[in-house]
């Protein structure tokens, strides 16, 4: 891994919710596949990023592996990246308790993964991004670029805050509250330190930073606090 000056940003530096022992991760990886549907959101990405058997796939913060091992069936090869040493050990035993042999694990993330081999066809990345202050979203997203091939396609799935919300007091009140009656308090007090303590940035910032990174944005779905863009070099 290479040296960095004193002012590079620590991408390893919790922030938010810490998952810091097996225990933990493990009882987060058994919320995440109540919570979502991964083989729904693997076949919408294949579908939707043209993904082929011959790709090469990065996925940046891939937590406990469950995308990855998904995708790994319907491609060449996954490289799995993560900042959280722990969630990365994880997501090995699981891919060799599968006997995935295509997936490529490793501990980096946006600012810190070095590709020396060819240029990836897709990269994936889902609720991730927002550990990053701006300036560094933009050299994440300038790394990202550089990383993928002429033609490829980069998702990013994040939460994005509406800049056209007049009055945010009550709009992440009313959140908070929805939260709580839908999903628990747990969620609704993750959802708050979310808030509290993550960089997550409105469209209008996000947008433009994904331009500037040189992307052409082909598409965008915006779902309340979440939003996802399709994006092609």
């Amino acid at each position: 891994m290479s040296q960095y000056p004193q002012w590079y940003y620590n991408e390893f530096k919790q922030t938010g919710v810490d998952y810091t022992n097996s225990e933990e991760i493990k009882a987060y990886d058994l919320h995440m596949q109540k919570l979502r549907d991964i083989e729904s959101e693997s076949k919408w990405l294949r579908e939707n990023l043209k993904i082929k058997d011959t790709d090469l796939i990065l996925e940046i913060g891939t937590g406990t592996g469950e995308l990855a091992l998904k995708l790994s069936v319907y491609c060449r090869k996954v490289v799995a990246i993560d900042v959280s040493k722990k969630m990365v050990d994880f997501a090995k035993m699981k891919a060799e308790s599968q006997k995935k042999t295509n997936i490529h694990f490793c501990n980096a993330g946006f600012l810190t993964y070095e590709n020396y081999g060819e240029p990836f066809d897709v990269i994936v990345t889902q609720l991730a991004l927002h550990h990053l202050p701006d300036y560094w979203k933009m050299i994440a997203l300038k790394r990202i670029y550089g990383m993928l091939k002429e033609g490829g396609k980069f998702y990013l799935r994040d939460v994005v805050f509406p800049s056209l919300v007049r009055n945010y007091d009550i709009y992440f009140d009313k959140i908070i509250t929805d939260l709580k009656i839908s999903a628990g308090d747990e969620i609704a007090e993750e959802t708050e330190i979310h808030i509290r303590e993550e960089f997550s940035t409105l469209d209008w910032i996000m947008e433009g930073l994904l331009k500037s990174a040189g992307f052409c944005i082909e598409s965008v779905e915006y779902d309340g606090f979440m939003a996802g863009y399709i994006c092609k070099k």
